[in-house]
C-alpha cells in the first residue's frame, strides 16, 4: 500500500453524481482512493478479529497447563467480553467529540500488548489481564473503523459498513484453523507468533490515521452537515426506535449463537454425520453468513434500509421454522439461505441507527457492535444450560421462534423518505 493511496485527492462523501445537485448522498461510488482505504480497514478488522478469535480456541492448553476448570474459563471469556462490550460505546462517544484520528493504531497495540502476555503469562490472574487488553483493543478498534468506514464510504454508507465487516467475519473463520497449527503443536508459547499479524495491523493503521487527520477538517463538516439532515424525531420516538433496533439484534445474533456454536453438534446427533462432515456443513454456513454480509449493505444503499431490516429477521421465520424438521440435505440447504439472509440485517441496522442520531457515528457503532458482541457470548452461554438441560433438539425448536422479533421493524420510522421531503422542500 503506498503512501499516497491512503493520503491522495478524495471526493467528499455525501455528494451526488456529476449532473446532479450535492445532495444525493447515495449516488456515488466511493473512488479509487476510498476503496483503498476500505480494503485497509477491512483487512486490518480481518486481523484484529482473527487474532481476539484465538482466545477461545487456546482453552484447552490453558486448561491442562494452568489446572484450570470451566469455571475458569468461563471467567476469561466474561472478562474479555464485558471489556469489550462496555467499553464501545463508552469510546466512540468519547471520539464522537474528541476525534483521534491514531486511535486505531493504539487499540491494536492494545491487542499486541494483550497476545503477547497470553504466551508468557505465569498465572491464571495475568491470564485475565491479558484477556482484558485484548478486550480493550477490541473496544478502540469497532467504533472508529467503523468511522473511518463511513468517512471512505463515497455516500455507499451500507456498501462500506459491509465491506468493512466481511473482513471481521473472515479473520473469526480463519483464527481457529491458524490455531489449530500453529498454536495447538507449540502450547503456550506459540501465541507469539500472531503478534506478527498484529503489529502489521499497527503499521496499516498508522497509514489510515495519516489519512483521517488529513482530512479530519472536512469530517468536521461533513459532521456538521449530517446534523443538518437530521430527521425531525422526538427523543422518545428515536429512543424508541434504538430500542427496537437492538431487539432486532438480539434476535439476529442469539439465533446465530445456535448455529455458530452448536450446529455440529445438532448434525452429529441428529443425522449421525462424521465430525468432518458437520465441520464442512458449518463451512458452507459461514461462508453464506459472510456472502449476506456482503449483500446486504448495498441492498441496503439500493432499496432503503427499513426493506432490507425486514426481508433479513423476519423474512428468514419461515426458514428457520422448516430447519428442525428437515431432512439432513435439507437442513445443509436452508442453513446457507438462512445464514446468506439473517447475515444481511447488521449493515442495514447499523446505517440506519447512524442516520437516526447523526454525528453520533462512534458511539451507535461502539453501541451495536458492543450489544452485538455481548448477544453472540450471552447467546451461547444461555444457550448452552439450555441444551445440558434440556437437549440440543429443543434449543433449535425454541430458536426458530426468534425472527418472530422482526415484527417490530414496523415500529421503526420512515426516515428515508422523510429526508426525501426534508429536500424536496
Amino acid at each position: 500500500m503506498s503512501e499516497t493511496s491512503l493520503s491522495g485527492t478524495y471526493p467528499a462523501t455525501d455528494v451526488g453524481p456529476a449532473s446532479s445537485t450535492p445532495e444525493a448522498p447515495n449516488s456515488v461510488q466511493p473512488s479509487g482512493t476510498l476503496l483503498r482505504v476500505l480494503a485497509a480497514i477491512s483487512f486490518c478488522h480481518l486481523l484484529n478479529d482473527m487474532v481476539q478469535s484465538l482466545l477461545p480456541s487456546i482453552y484447552p492448553i490453558l486448561k491442562s497447563s494452568f489446572h484450570l476448570d470451566f469455571t475458569h474459563l468461563g471467567l476469561l471469556t466474561l472478562t474479555y467480553q464485558v471489556v469489550a462490550s462496555l467499553l464501545q460505546p463508552l469510546i466512540g462517544q468519547f471520539t464522537d467529540n474528541r476525534p483521534k484520528p491514531y486511535a486505531l493504531p493504539v487499540g491494536m497495540t492494545f491487542t499486541l500488548i494483550g497476545l503477547i502476555l497470553l504466551a508468557v503469562a505465569p498465572t491464571f490472574t495475568w491470564l485475565l489481564i491479558a484477556s482484558s487488553l485484548v478486550g480493550v483493543g477490541s473496544a478502540v478498534f469497532h467504533p472508529e473503523s467503523s468511522r473511518i468506514a463511513r468517512m471512505a464510504s463515497g455516500g455507499k454508507h451500507g456498501f462500506a459498513q459491509s465491506f468493512f465487516q466481511v473482513g471481521g467475519n473472515t479473520g473469526s473463520a480463519i483464527g481457529p484453523l491458524l490455531a489449530a497449527f500453529i498454536v495447538l503443536p507449540q502450547g503456550q508459547k506459540g501465541m507469539a507468533w500472531f503478534a506478527i499479524p498484529a503489529i502489521v495491523g499497527i503499521v496499516v493503521l498508522m497509514r489510515v490515521g495519516r489519512w483521517y487527520k488529513a482530512r479530519q477538517g472536512e469530517a468536521h463538516g461533513q459532521k456538521k452537515q449530517e446534523h443538518h439532515r437530521h430527521v425531525e424525531l422526538s427523543r422518545a420516538r428515536i429512543a424508541l426506535s434504538i430500542g427496537v433496533l437492538i431487539a432486532l439484534i438480539f434476535s439476529k445474533y442469539f439465533y446465530l449463537a445456535s448455529l455458530t456454536s452448536y450446529y455440529t453438534f445438532y448434525l452429529i446427533q441428529r443425522f449421525h454425520v462424521s465430525v468432518q462432515m458437520s465441520q464442512i456443513l458449518l463451512f458452507l454456513f459461514l461462508g453464506a453468513v459472510a456472502a449476506g454480509t456482503l449483500i446486504g449493505g448495498s441492498a441496503g444503499d439500493r432499496y432503503g434500509r427499513k426493506l432490507v431490516i425486514w426481508i433479513s429477521i423476519l423474512g428468514v421465520l419461515p426458514f428457520t421454522m422448516i430447519l428442525p424438521y428437515a431432512s439432513l440435505f435439507w437442513t445443509a440447504v436452508l442453513s446457507v439461505v438462512i445464514g446468506f439472509v439473517i447475515a444481511s440485517a447488521f449493515s442495514a441496522i447499523l446505517v440506519y441507527a447512524q442516520e437516526l442520531l447523526p454525528g453520533r457515528v462512534g458511539m451507535i457503532s461502539g453501541l451495536f457492535f458492543g450489544v452485538a458482541f455481548g448477544m453472540g457470548g450471552i447467546g451461547a452461554a444461555v444457550l448452552g444450560k439450555l441444551a445440558d438441560a434440556k437437549g440440543i433438539f429443543f434449543v433449535y425448536h425454541l430458536c426458530a421462534y426468534l425472527p418472530a422479533i422482526g415484527l417490530l421493524t414496523g415500529l421503526l420510522p420512515e426516515i428515508e423518505e422523510r429526508r426525501q421531503v426534508v429536500k424536496a422542500s
